[in-house]
């Protein structure tokens, strides 16, 4: 899957870009299974929603599933990411963002590479989100809100809140936009919220501001991110550096695999 000038263009205007069930059914529910299994793993890459047992995120699920493990490299996805980066992509962060049914809390409003540049010192926004859905995502269940080519503005907060939660890791709540912020950008540049089948796909900049409400529905909202960064672009840490988990040290770039990710691991023991 290649994505044509028209989205190139869509992408770069926007910050973000929706390509309708580029995943099949089949395909979809073995990333559920992998979820569910890998929410297993005790560690601290599990984290639950305050006051909860139930996942909020899980990270780097692509070290110990095998069918994420696959899905990196998978052509209707690294293609579309060569196209916007260049060849040299490597995986800088993987997470599944989990919004359980009737109250899976909210996502501050915020740029995911403020917090890159303060806690890996990330030289540039030379990334791209691709956030499959692993469920259907509709108004009810908490989706992503962006303001479109807010992208374009750069970052609007430099540094993190005083009351931040961890020096390791940093809620959108310690970079979150303020009402002023958030009110002046709405006014300039309005909000969408792509949605659409589990299998669709959505690539946003890692610039562009979003945020997400709670889930109050009775319908699970799980959302899977896959960071690619340039191997030109890689972090440094002055002093102790994220976990592993948080930030991937493999930068070698991925090559594209020859044909989809399930097909790859037919024969391959579970």
């Amino acid at each position: 899957m290649r994505l044509t000038q028209e989205q190139i263009d869509r992408y770069h205007e926007d910050g973000f870009l929706l390509l309708d069930s580029a995943l099949g059914a089949q395909e979809i529910e073995s990333l559920r299974e992998s979820f569910v299994r890998d929410c297993q793993v005790p560690g601290p890459q599990r984290v639950a929603e305050e006051g909860r047992d139930e996942v909020r995120a899980v990270y780097a699920s692509h070290h110990r599933q095998a069918e994420y493990a696959a899905l990196v490299r998978d052509p209707r996805l690294l293609e579309p990411v060569h196209q916007l980066l260049g060849d040299d992509v490597y995986i800088y962060q993987f997470k599944i963002n989990a919004k359980p049914p009737f109250g899976g809390e909210k996502w501050s409003w915020h740029q995911d590479f403020a917090a890159w540049r303060i806690a890996d010192n990330l030289p540039a926004p030379r990334q791209v989100n691709v956030a499959v859905f692993l469920d259907d995502v509709d108004e009810f269940n908490g989706p992503v809100i962006f303001l479109p080519g807010s992208h374009r503005d750069g970052l609007v907060n430099e540094g993190r809140n005083a009351t931040a939660k961890s020096a390791q890791h940093l809620d959108p709540d310690d970079i979150a936009l303020n009402e002023q912020q958030l009110a002046a950008l709405v006014g300039r540049r309005g909000m969408e919220s792509p949605k659409g089948r589990a299998g669709s796909v959505v690539l946003f900049s890692p610039e562009i501001v979003h945020g997400s409400a709670p889930n109050m529905s009775p319908f699970p909202r799980r959302l899977l991110i896959m960071t690619y960064n340039d191997t030109s672009n890689l972090p440094s840490w002055p002093g102790e550096p994220r976990p592993e988990y948080v930030v991937c040290r493999d930068t070698e770039p991925l090559r594209t695999l020859d044909t989809t990710f399930l097909d790859a691991l037919e024969g391959v023991p579970a």
